[in-house]
């Protein structure tokens, strides 16, 4: 758990939040903190009227629907970061709904018409069910934080039930702090660009579809996985060949990765002037709850 000394910052919302690009390493020191512990365990004051302590809602289909929010401290910093996972109480399916996605015990998914069509490794001595819709991210997310245990057991369990989930009960995650299974992760600090009242806006984003070791940071200080030769080498590589940071890259660079602003460097202070698809817009911290 992160250790807090001196004089507290107070803040009335107004602050000046410089924005972060890059990679960090972090351990995760909070799950959708109570507005007790953004104080005790953040360091964060909220707004009066922030709802940043509020993470069940329903959607517009009338799902119910979670936000998990993982806060994360990177090794030998101050620094937090959030990262979301949206979690909806809703089966998924492929666009024509000739498929659904299945997750088996260790939070491995898989695509199948059937799940008699679901493959060998996906299934032998684990229990499998139809996936719920942002299961998928967050137990990526989790595979790679809980890195201690061991996946290839057969007695290695990993599931949190759902309905206690859609109840807001994310107690066996918040279980994981600092635990046993846990492990620093490597994150990406991104910059989101979002038009709003006829202009760009930009706020601080972490990607959520992509995770790899803490120990990995060091392989990106080696090489420059920004240069596009260099991906165009791992993308034409087989998966199986990949090593973990360079499925990693190949995830963030793909057709379906990050679309907001980033770096493969080691974390830094965002510069506008870098970004060239809002180079010109509008910094804000509106987007902020503390």
């Amino acid at each position: 758990m992160s250790s807090i000394g001196g004089k507290k910052r107070e803040n009335t919302g107004g602050g000046d939040f410089s924005k972060k690009v890059g990679l960090f390493e972090a351990n995760v020191i909070a799950i959708n903190p109570t507005l007790e512990e953004f104080k005790d365990v953040l360091g964060m004051e909220l707004k009066e009227d922030s709802k940043a302590a509020e993470y069940l809602g329903e959607t517009k289909d009338g799902n119910n629907y979670l936000r998990v929010d993982f806060w994360l401290q990177r090794v030998n910093n101050d620094e937090k970061f959030k990262v979301s996972f949206f979690l909806e109480d809703k089966e998924r399916e492929n666009k024509d709904g000739t498929k659904h996605q299945y997750i088996n015990s260790v939070g491995m998914c898989s695509w199948a018409a059937d799940e008699n069509d679901l493959a060998e490794w996906f299934t032998k001595g684990r229990d499998f069910r139809i996936a719920y819709t942002g299961e998928e991210d967050l137990y990526n997310f989790m595979r790679v934080w809980l890195a201690d245990l061991d996946y290839r057991d057969v007695d290695t369990v990993l599931q949190v039930e759902w309905k206690k989930l859609m109840r807001g009960n994310v107690k066996d995650l918040r279980d994981q702090i600092g635990g046993e299974w846990a492990k620093s992760v490597l994150a990406l600090a991104t910059v989101i660009v979002k038009e709003k009242d006829g202009e760009s806006k930009e706020y601080q984003g972490i990607y959520n579809k992509a995770f790899v070791g803490g120990y990995a940071l060091k392989q990106f200080r080696l090489v420059d996985y920004g240069n596009k030769k260099t991906q165009e080498t791992l993308k034409n590589k087989k998966p199986r060949d990949l090593k973990a940071h360079e499925k990693f890259v190949v995830n963030v660079i793909g057709e379906y990765g990050c679309k907001d602003y980033y770096t493969f460097k080691e974390i830094q202070d965002y510069n506008p002037d870098d970004n060239l698809v809002a180079s010109d817009s509008f910094i804000s911290d509106e987007g902020d709850d503390y």
